[in-house]
């Protein structure tokens, strides 16, 4: 069986990947509109690895519904959890016979409901795994210790594949770097760079 994980190239989701791997023949996805070289620090870590991975371009009326949502919030949750959802439908629409992602227990943003996830396996055919759900951060962070060579940086200045890289790059574009900055308070991420 085919899994296709939605892949940033960040910890939750290659966690995710490792926890699947036993179990299905996986392919690290990226799910992005094409901007910048987010999709590139995804392949790489998916190289780094040793995972196939893949791209998936979605549409760029997303991009502008996301950028919209964002800019009026001002803060990227809502759309954030929008692109996700969008994303999951895009490799469930591809030729997998699971999609899946790193949410874990405790995330705020995304998040994929019960009954999203429900109506996303009928609609598509697929079953949707959610490996980090019973996963709170601490585990995944002794997990990633103990399995996982990672770099860390404040977001703004990591080179990584997650939503996050994009949105900036067009939040940037639609009203310049004061915009971005103030969707995207300041924060350390994470990057996988190879396996312990």
């Amino acid at each position: 069986m085919r899994a296709g994980v939605l892949f940033s190239g960040g910890k939750d989701s290659t966690l995710a990947a490792l926890l699947l791997d036993g179990f299905y023949d996986v392919t690290l996805v990226h799910a992005g509109f094409g901007v910048g070289d987010a999709a590139d620090h995804a392949e790489a870590t998916a190289e780094a690895i040793g995972f196939p991975f893949e791209r998936v371009r979605l549409d760029d009326d997303v991009a502008d519904e996301v950028i919209d949502r964002m800019s009026e919030d001002g803060f990227p949750r809502n759309g954030i959890q929008r692109l996700h959802e969008a994303a999951l439908d895009a490799v469930a629409a591809a030729d997998y016979d699971a999609v899946a992602d790193g949410t874990r227990r405790d995330d705020r943003v995304p998040t994929v409901s019960r009954a999203r996830a429900q109506t996303l396996e009928e609609r598509h055919g697929v079953d949707y795994l959610s490996p980090l759900a019973g996963f709170g951060r601490g585990a995944v962070d002794r997990l990633v210790e103990e399995t996982l060579e990672v770099e860390e940086a404040p977001a703004a200045q990591l080179a990584k594949g997650d939503y996050e890289a994009e949105l900036r790059e067009l939040l940037r574009e639609a009203g310049g770097d004061e915009l971005a900055s103030e969707v995207f308070a300041d924060h350390v991420q994470t990057r996988v760079t190879g396996r312990r």
